[in-house]
């Protein structure tokens, strides 16, 4: 399928028309084994399984879903920290999906990472001069005074005290290691920054800054974000246009403020509706969607559209009919038989299914968890 994401996105690509990553058909296995000297596949977990993506120059793409989504190993897939099981990946219009050797080594400059955990992503052992200065050793860039140099500048830039650059992890509080995992990034001016849950370990007060830092860093160097989160609030600050996952597969992709304004797949409906609203009488007013059931196994996933055990509008269709990932009604993407309606209250239609089926006492043992955090 071929379908043009920039004339969909509400906000058209900054500085290019073609998509600086195209990621076409990508599938993620991982083999289950069985035997210790003999060993044979006796299953597969499939956590990512066929999905399409365009992201384009100078634009910030957030990708939400529930914990064991897919959404980690998108990222380590279009970086290559992971090997590809099936589809193909573009980047600068070069596909990079088999590369290796030096023309990987020299991919690794227009692409980086700014993983989760700013406590355990740093060498408790190194100091943290010689951790931001690891990208010039590496590509043979700046060494001696010069690197020394570079790294300073880079610590002011991300705001953290140059004089610090010989002061281990340890000394430093979870924002600020954060920062020096940014500055590490930055290091080589690359095209793409994926940033993969990059606040969820941080005090709140403390997410304000390294969100606030990440957007002044993109519009000073130019940079192109893939931001992953679970949470809801802060995708829709950061975010030009959003992804929702589910089991794999990309469900819905929008302008991020229709996306919250008039979603159109149920899931992304009900995960909406878990967003705290700060005034109490309009939390009030507000209908929860309460989803039945747990998540599927992505060892063995239901046929035909993988949210239908848990839909309140799944139909026949659902159970048999893979829905394509293609433009509904306001031209943004969402992969539905049966999208949701302007103003439609999924919460209604919920309770009514469970009226027909005689089940309207039974609640979910686990429902969607509170405060927009889905993981």
């Amino acid at each position: 399928m071929n379908v043009d994401l920039e004339q969909v996105a509400g906000r058209p690509a900054p500085e290019a028309r073609q998509p600086l990553v195209r990621v076409s058909g990508v599938k993620k296995y991982f083999p289950i084994t069985q035997g210790i000297i003999f060993q044979r596949e006796v299953g597969r977990v499939h956590a990512v399984d066929g999905v399409d993506l365009e992201v384009f120059s100078g634009e910030t793409l957030g990708i939400v879903g529930e914990t064991g989504c897919g959404k980690s190993t998108l990222a380590r897939l279009i970086c290559r920290l992971l090997p590809v099981t099936e589809g193909t990946i573009e980047f600068d219009g070069q596909d990079i999906t088999n590369m290796k050797g030096n023309a990987l080594r020299q991919l690794r400059r227009e692409i980086q990472m700014i993983f989760q955990d700013p406590y355990s992503s740093l060498n408790p052992r190194k100091r943290v001069g010689a951790i931001i200065a690891d990208p010039f050793e590496i590509h043979g860039i700046a060494d001696g005074k010069e690197q020394k140099q570079q790294v300073q500048e880079l610590m002011e830039v991300v705001g953290l005290n140059p004089e610090h650059y010989n002061r281990f992890p340890a000394e430093f509080s979870g924002g600020q290691r954060q920062r020096i995992g940014v500055a590490r990034a930055l290091a080589l001016r690359p095209k793409l920054i994926i940033c993969d849950e990059p606040v969820s370990a941080l005090d709140v007060s403390i997410q304000a800054q390294v969100i606030n830092l990440l957007e002044d860093l993109q519009n000073e160097f130019k940079l192109t974000y893939i931001f992953i989160a679970h949470d809801l609030s802060v995708v829709r600050h950061v975010s030009n246009r959003v992804g929702v996952m589910y089991l794999g597969k990309v469900v819905e992709l929008a302008d991020a403020g229709r996306l919250y304004a008039e979603p159109k797949h149920p899931y992304t409906g009900a995960l909406l509706s878990a967003i705290p609203v700060p005034d109490p009488d309009l939390a009030q007013q507000r209908e929860r969607v309460i989803l039945l059931g747990d998540v599927p196994s992505p060892i063995d996933p239901p046929s035909g559209c993988r949210f239908h055990p848990r839909c309140p509008k799944a139909q026949e269709r659902c159970v048999h009919e893979v829905p394509p990932l293609e433009p509904k009604a306001s031209g943004d993407l969402a992969a539905c038989h049966f999208p949701l309606e302007p103003g439609e209250n999924l919460a209604r239609a919920r309770a009514g299914i469970e009226q027909e089926a005689g089940v309207a006492q039974q609640l979910p043992e686990h429902p969607l968890p509170p405060a927009g955090q889905l993981g």
